[in-house]
């Protein structure tokens, strides 16, 4: 068994849920999940069938954004591994809705950090181990810290 770290790329501003589903239903339930969150959400999917025809199937309303989840999906290439890539919108916005989605087995990330994916290969193919979010920490939060997080969560309307 080999074991890499698959650096994922998509443009600045944009964020990407990376899970892993079971049905080639996913990309037109996603879909759906995605455009009746809210108004305004641009995306691009890209779903790794891992079985038949194995084909990368891909779904959404920004040409720019599907190419860079097809790029994402081409560089892990792990059956049954979904990449959705949004803008105008953040994970917190429909990932309760993806989650509940009936072919999603799993969540491994939801972020806008650079992210790296722990792919395994064996002689059968490949498959996601973990994750590499963002960056280590340099150290703990001081009271003006805690107070720029609230600020900042006040802010961007996500607290009142």
């Amino acid at each position: 068994m080999k074991l890499e770290a698959v650096q994922l790329e998509w443009e600045e501003d944009a964020n990407i849920i990376v899970g892993q589903s079971h049905f080639i239903k996913t990309v037109e339930d996603l879909s759906e999940i995605v455009v009746t969150a809210m108004p305004g959400i641009e995306y691009g999917l890209a779903f790794c069938e891992a079985s038949g025809p194995a084909l990368i199937r891909t779904g959404g309303n920004d040409e720019k954004l599907v190419n860079e989840a097809v790029q994402c999906a081409q560089k892990v290439g792990a059956g049954h591994s979904f990449f959705l890539i949004l803008r105008n919108a953040y994970p917190i916005n429909i990932l309760n809705q993806v989650k509940n989605c009936q072919e999603v087995a799993r969540i491994y990330a939801a972020t806008a950090n650079p992210l790296q994916i722990l792919v395994a290969q064996t002689e059968q193919g490949r498959g996601i181990v973990g994750v590499v979010d963002g960056y280590s920490p340099k150290g703990v939060e001081t009271e003006a810290d805690q107070q720029g997080r609230r600020d900042l969560l006040r802010k961007i309307g996500y607290k009142f």
